[in-house]
């Protein structure tokens, strides 16, 4: 395989990897929608598009194991394929989160949501926006952007933090509440997952063009760690 068609393989593969990343987006978002409208038919089709999301990760993978071992890829092109590893990795696990966020949805049945989906919308929204840059990032390799996403973390934690209070208002008035109070907690923690898992992705993304692997904190992180010194 000459130079020029290695380079359009990878190409491909970022190709596919900003592929997969949309249908993870996109799988969240309408997993919110499904949940804040209470259409269980639209949260059951969720399931499936998870399968297609694990489908094209699995396909990906094969793609990278096949150049990583006909290609003997150094330096630039190997730490590439190994992080494309990682990240595709890291999309399944948020296509999973999307899936939980639906059988949540499935699991309240006919019942009505405990209140109106405001801030939850919102997480989501900031969650699959800094997705879509952290893919860009990737793709570009673009180190100043993938340094940058991670700090927008704390407006994702912001938004957790507000509906945890809110939340636990309802179990104060009513302790009968715990459990649909618990659904929308879940709903929230898998969002949040799905913000630190992007910085996951920029961290490689460094990785990819410095060579070294650097943990990128959030101004969050830098305040609890110099409230411990």
């Amino acid at each position: 395989m000459t130079r020029k068609i290695f380079e359009n393989e990878l190409q491909q593969v970022k190709d596919d990897v900003m592929g997969l990343g949309s249908m993870v987006a996109q799988a969240l978002l309408d997993s919110i929608e499904a949940l804040k409208k209470r259409d269980l038919k639209e949260s059951k089709k969720i399931l499936k598009t998870d399968q297609e999301i694990n489908d094209k990760r699995f396909e990906i993978e094969n793609q990278l194991m096949i150049l990583i071992a006909t290609q003997q890829p150094m330096a630039h092109d190997l730490r590439l394929l190994a992080s494309t590893m990682e990240i595709i990795s890291e999309l399944e696990r948020m296509g999973d989160y999307a899936k939980g966020i639906a059988n949540i949805s499935i699991r309240m049945g006919d019942g009505p949501l405990l209140k109106p989906l405001i801030d939850i919308p919102r997480m989501g929204q900031k969650a699959t926006d800094m997705l879509q840059r952290a893919l860009t990032a990737f793709v570009e390799e673009d180190v100043e952007a993938a340094k940058a996403i991670p700090v927008e973390d704390d407006e994702v934690d912001a938004l957790y933090n507000q509906i945890y209070r809110e939340l636990m208002t309802f179990i104060i008035s009513d302790p009968k509440s715990i459990e649909r109070v618990n659904w929308l907690l879940w709903v929230a923690h898998n969002l949040e997952r799905v913000a630190d898992r992007v910085t996951n992705i920029c961290e490689r993304t460094v990785f990819i063009v410095t060579g070294k692997m650097e943990e990128i904190k959030s101004s969050d992180d830098e305040f609890w760690s110099n409230k411990k010194k």
